[in-house]
C-alpha cells in the first residue's frame, strides 16, 4: 500500500487526508496505490454493499468485454477513456492494442496520482497518453493538445464514461457531458457508459453514504441512464446490469444486489 509518510503527496498536489474517487477504485480493485482513508472509506461502503469488491470486478471485466467489442466489431481504432482511475491490469490500452496495435487512447483523470502513476506505465506508448482533467470540463478536455495530438476527430471515436457520470450530481449537467463530447465526434463513433443504479436499498443506502464520505455519488434508476444516451442508437442489449452486457460466459439466474449494483452499455452515433 502507498505510505502517507514516505514522501510529500502534498508537493505533487495530493491530498492524504481525504479518500479520492481513483484511489477509492483501486482499493476495491484490490490494488496498492491508495491510503488508510480510502481503505476506511471502503470499509464503510463494505458494510452496507458486502459484495463492493466483486462489483468493482464486474465494471473491470465489462470494460474488456465492452473494448473488445468497440476495437474489434466495431472497428474503432480511436479512444477517448474520462474518469479512467489508477492503471490496473486489462487497461483500455491494452486491450485495444491487443487487438489493434495502433490504435490510439487518451486517458483522463481529474486525480494527480493518476497521472503520476500513468505515465510512467506508459512512458514508452507512443500510442496512449494520459491527460489531467476534469470531465466536468469536456470543452477543456476537447481542446487539450495531448488529446488533439492522438485524437483525430474527423475519425469515430470510442468515447468511454466508465465508472464515473455517477461522481457527477445532477446540477453538474452529466448530460450536457455526455452531448458536448459526442457532439463533437462524427457518425460512427460510440458511446460507452457504466454507473452505480438505483436498483435496492442496498444501493440507496450506499449512496448516502458516498455522499456523505466521498462527497459524491448519484446513484441514478435504469431509465435515467438510459437517458444518457439520447439520440444514439443503443445496441443489445441496452442498458442492463454489468454481468448481463455481452457476457463471456453463463450469468446466475437470479442476480444479487452486486450483481444490480451497476447498470451500463454502449451506443452508436448514427
Amino acid at each position: 500500500m502507498a505510505d502517507e509518510r514516505q514522501y510529500d503527496w502534498a508537493s505533487l498536489g495530493i491530498d492524504v487526508t481525504k479518500p479520492s474517487i481513483a484511489r477509492t477504485y483501486d482499493v476495491v480493485l484490490r490494488g496498492k496505490d491508495n491510503f488508510e482513508v480510502d481503505r476506511a472509506f471502503v470499509d464503510e461502503i463494505a458494510k452496507i454493499v458486502p459484495e463492493i469488491y466483486d462489483v468493482a470486478a464486474y465494471n473491470r471485466q465489462v470494460l474488456g468485454r465492452g473494448v473488445r467489442y468497440l476495437a474489434g466489431e466495431a472497428g474503432l481504432r480511436q479512444f477517448l477513456d474520462l474518469g479512467s482511475g489508477l492503471p490496473t491490469v486489462q487497461n483500455t490500452h491494452q486491450v485495444a492494442q491487443s487487438i489493434a496495435p495502433e490504435s490510439s487512447v487518451v486517458y483522463v483523470d481529474n486525480d494527480p496520482i493518476v497521472l503520476a502513476h500513468g505515465r510512467a506505465l506508459l512512458a514508452e506508448n507512443e500510442h496512449t497518453t494520459v491527460v489531467t482533467a476534469d470531465v466536468r470540463e469536456p470543452e477543456e478536455i476537447l481542446a487539450h493538445d495531448e488529446v488533439r495530438r492522438l485524437i483525430d476527430f474527423g475519425r469515430p471515436v470510442a468515447v468511454m464514461l466508465v465508472g464515473i457520470l455517477h461522481h457527477l450530481h445532477d446540477d453538474e449537467k452529466p448530460q450536457r457531458v455526455v452531448d458536448t463530447l459526442m457532439d463533437a465526434v462524427p457518425s460512427g463513433s460510440h458511446l460507452f457508459i457504466t454507473s452505480f443504479c438505483a436498483s435496492s436499498q442496498e444501493a440507496v443506502d450506499a449512496e448516502v453514504q458516498y455522499q456523505g464520505l466521498l462527497g459524491t455519488g448519484r446513484f441514478r434508476t435504469p431509465a435515467e441512464i438510459e437517458r444518457l444516451f439520447a439520440g444514439l442508437d443503443l445496441l443489445e442489449p441496452g442498458v442492463v446490469p454489468l454481468p448481463l452486457w455481452r457476457p463471456d460466459g453463463p450469468v446466475p439466474n437470479e442476480l444479487t444486489v452486486g450483481h444490480r449494483l451497476m447498470y451500463g452499455g454502449i451506443a452508436r452515433k448514427p
